[in-house]
């Protein structure tokens, strides 16, 4: 699933590569995509990365390479590209729903529900999941929007460029974007209006990573 930035920022570049043979520079994507900053693309990137979409070819300048195409459903009711992710009848099943997170500013953590949710069995692997409404916008370039429901794999450990729920001085939650700097860890959003935040690696706890998301319509 990609946000209509990402998908525009995709085909441009697929554009550009069948035209000229070689990637956009930044300055061209973002006077492309309407950015005053290239911290957009780079995100959009990061996020068209994940999703197996694009690939990045970090020792050579401007190499990208994409890798597949997404469908373009006709008359989304949102700002959502959807690929093969039709919904059939199919089994079930139910995890635990924990309430509200702040996709913005960090809130209290939300540690006891009687909630469940119901998703497709085959969007679990083996582990723990939870899920996790979301409350704010800051995560939007990633596709992550207010009100979406994340589904979080259960795990405190978390690779570079992974979103995750962390856990801020035992009281605070975030879903945000992990980079690790050192002994300091910088929470990323997906939004130019807001900024990273940076925090002691002790003071932080992941308490998982997304695995998929759930949007109603």
């Amino acid at each position: 699933m990609l946000t209509r930035k990402q998908h525009k920022l995709l085909l441009f570049i697929d554009s550009h590569l069948k035209q000229t043979g070689f990637s956009p520079s930044f300055d061209e994507m973002r006077e492309a995509m309407g950015l005053r900053s290239k911290s957009g693309i780079h995100r959009l990137i990061s996020g068209l990365e994940e999703r197996g979409f694009l690939r990045r070819h970090h020792h050579r300048a401007r190499a990208l390479e994409v890798i597949q195409l997404p469908e373009m459903e006709e008359e989304l009711p949102t700002n959502v590209i959807r690929g093969s992710f039709a919904r059939q009848k199919q089994d079930t099943t139910r995890i635990p729903l924990y309430g509200r997170i702040a996709a913005g500013l960090p809130i209290e953590a939300m540690a006891d529900t009687s909630s469940s949710l119901s998703i497709p069995a085959d969007m679990l692997g083996s582990g723990d999941y939870y899920a996790l409404e979301v409350a704010g916008d800051s995560m939007i370039e990633a596709g992550i929007l207010d009100g979406d429901q994340v589904i979080i794999k259960r795990t405190d450990q978390a690779e570079n460029g992974q979103i995750v729920v962390a856990l801020i001085d035992g009281q605070e939650v975030t879903l945000k974007r992990l980079r690790r700097k050192g002994n300091m860890i910088a929470l990323e959003p997906a939004n130019t209006r807001y900024e990273t935040r940076i925090v002691p690696a002790e003071r932080l706890q992941i308490q998982g990573h997304l695995a998929g998301l759930i949007r109603h319509y």
